[in-house]
């Protein structure tokens, strides 16, 4: 992908070198110079390290590229994200990235910003709805990234052994992992699913949803959780019933928490993705839009692992 250079002059970046701050609506907005296009964005969650990370890979690059960021948070709330979305509108906002909270009904957020003209950009979460056009969709290739995990646990239980999934099926990017997951997994004949439940990707959700499936599958041998606050909820009630270290544990992300449990040996590994960079070539999509080249349809971005023996 081609990249335009632009010499900076002092004052300018000086500018672009200040630290975020609150804008009216509640969001933050990054310093800029007058006249610079702004962008609106959407996030999941600010509470995630994951999305802390994206944050930051979009803050670092709109810095570089001389953009304002109107940063919100939809909180898991599809309906406070569709409010946030309508603001950026009235606003006349330059672009809009979301990270849907509800992947098929953004749809109807996504075709009024069509509709006013402005530009959609999709970030790690993917809109599944069949009303409104994104520009361009970055994110992890999540399907990799759930074969990734099905191959850690196998490996976890030697083959063998009952596995639950901790799920969040409205999320688009939470259903390739798992889509991919189960696909992997079945390769495994000694392997069996014996339940996928929802804790919405909370962790004081996962600690009750992995209780209950403690209760009613005594005999489970390990449990794949979509993120890492799913488990590391899950890790908390697996060692309040004292069987840690009797369930395996395959997390998704790699956040310094869950890498340091890792490195503890209490959950076995993790799938590695990169928020940063999805922030990052994020802003190089919207940064190509602007300037009249037609960025990819789907960015993705590779997925590693991570485990005890990760240096």
């Amino acid at each position: 992908m081609q990249r335009i250079r632009i010499a900076l002059p002092a004052v300018l970046l000086l500018a672009l070198s200040c630290d975020s701050k609150p804008d009216a609506s509640g969001g933050a907005a990054s310093s800029r110079p007058a006249g610079a296009k702004r962008i609106g964005v959407s996030l999941l969650t600010v509470q995630h390290a994951f999305y802390q990370e994206l944050r930051a890979g979009l803050e670092d690059e709109a810095r570089k590229l001389g953009y304002e960021l109107r940063i919100t948070s939809g909180e898991f709330d599809a309906a406070r994200q569709v409010n946030q979305i309508d603001e950026f509108l009235v606003q006349k906002l330059d672009a809009i990235v979301v990270c849907p909270c509800d992947s098929r009904s953004v749809g109807a957020s996504i075709r009024a910003a069509n509709d006013a003209n402005v530009p959609v950009f999709t970030a790690d979460i993917a809109s599944t709805s069949p009303l409104g056009k994104v520009v361009s969709h970055i994110a992890s290739d999540n399907v990799a990234g759930g074969r990734k995990a099905a191959d850690l646990m196998a490996k976890a239980l030697g083959g063998k052994g009952k596995v639950a999934i901790l799920s969040h099926p409205e999320v688009a990017s939470v259903s390739a992992r798992v889509e991919g997951f189960r696909k992997q997994i079945a390769a495994t004949p000694g392997v069996t699913l014996a339940a996928e439940l929802s804790a919405d990707g909370k962790r004081d959700k996962a600690v009750r949803v992995m209780e209950d499936l403690l209760q009613s599958h005594g005999d489970l041998a390990g449990v794949f959780a979509i993120n890492d606050d799913c488990a590391l909820g899950a890790l908390a009630a697996i060692e309040s019933a004292g069987k840690l270290g009797k369930i395996a544990i395959v997390g998704y992300d790699a956040t310094p928490e869950a890498r340091a449990k890792i490195k503890a040996g209490a959950i076995y590994g993790d799938v590695i993705q990169n928020p940063r960079e999805i922030g990052r070539l994020t802003l190089q999509a919207i940064h190509d839009h602007f300037n009249g080249r037609t960025p990819a349809a789907v960015i993705p971005v590779d997925v590693g692992v991570f485990t005890q023996d990760t240096p």
